[in-house]
């Protein structure tokens, strides 16, 4: 049976560090208070007039390299982003001509944090059904152009970063790896937890000079609503996971969380008995870069030389929505 697996990989994230004491100077905040609570250190800050499709560029030229492929091999492309270059189009038709690309599919996601586990899922069924050969998968932000540097909007601003991070979906038929098994999930009850009010289609028009200049342009978060559905929904899934599919985790040589907060990875690790050291970790670089951290971190992970052919690997996320879910692969 055909399966799909990650035949190439690549990231980048923004020459620009900032760092936790550069936000102090902005907003009333510490190093110290920005670490304990979320584990964050640095953030990448993209430059004027850079575009989420152009960190995407740079990450695919990576992923195709790690490939050894050509770029013309690309048949589809899914894009993951809750930052696009506009609101419309979609990224995706962006990147494709940055590319050199001519003529082939593209599809944005806008699951936000889940974003780049939605694509995956996605880029699985279109190789399992014989659809594509090779389908491009990325996940790329510009956070830093949305953000409240004020004390209003520290919470949020202090936790987001910029990058990229794509993958090339090939399909095998090798037993020994590939793609297993996903879960995806959502409650769209807690939509408002986490969201971004500027673009509302119910207003005629949908914003003029009486809310571009109110909290509405900037996202909001209930931090403590989105904590505790953040560990309940992972430990709740993790737990289904592993049970439906008969995994051990000593079997899985790593989990590959979304990179929100240290203490919701560190408390779901410990709440389900999980080896902390088995819960890997950038955000302290790279802060939250929602679409693009889960793929980031395992770009990471593998030209560290931790990852070997044949190692299991479970990616886990939870975001705005709320949507969740859960990869299983093989290397």
């Amino acid at each position: 049976m055909m399966r799909s697996y990650i035949r190439g990989i690549g990231s980048y994230v923004p020459p620009k560090v900032v760092t936790n004491g550069d936000l102090s100077k902005l907003m009333s905040t510490t190093d110290d208070w920005i670490r304990i609570r979320t584990g964050i250190e640095e953030r990448r800050y993209a430059e004027e007039g850079v575009y989420c499709s152009d960190l995407a560029k740079e990450a695919v030229l990576k992923a195709v390299e790690n490939a050894g492929m050509e770029m013309s091999e690309i048949e589809f492309i899914i894009f993951a982003t809750l930052s696009p270059d506009h609101h419309f189009p979609g990224s995706a038709c962006y990147l494709q001509p940055k590319l050199g690309l001519d003529k082939i599919g593209c599809l944005d996601v806008r699951n936000q944090c889940t974003g780049f586990l939605y694509s995956l899922a996605i880029a699985d069924a279109f190789i399992k059904t014989g659809m594509y050969k090779n389908i491009l998968v990325v996940g790329a932000e510009v956070h830093s152009s949305a953000l409240d540097f004020t004390d209003a909007g520290r919470d949020v601003a202090v936790l987001f970063g910029d990058g990229a991070a794509a993958v090339i979906v090939s399909g095998t038929e090798d037993p020994g790896r590939g793609i297993l098994h996903h879960t995806l999930h959502a409650d769209g009850k807690g939509a408002r937890a986490l969201c971004l009010d500027i673009w509302d289609i119910s207003r005629k028009p949908y914003y003029d000079e009486t809310t571009v200049n109110t909290p509405m342009r900037w996202p909001q978060m209930n931090g403590k609503i989105v904590f505790k559905n953040a560990v309940v929904r992972l430990c709740e899934t993790l737990f289904e996971f592993m049970f439906k599919h008969q995994i051990n985790a000593e079997e899985v040589k790593y989990f590959i969380p979304h990179q929100a907060n240290m203490r919701i990875n560190h408390m779901v690790a410990g709440q389900l008995g999980l080896p902390k050291e088995k819960f890997l970790h950038n955000m302290q670089k790279y802060g939250n870069t929602t679409a693009a951290s889960i793929p980031l971190l395992l770009d990471e992970t593998y030209r560290a030389g931790l990852i070997q052919p044949g190692d299991l690997l479970l990616l886990l996320g939870f975001g705005a929505g709320f949507t969740w879910g859960a990869t299983l692969l093989k290397w």
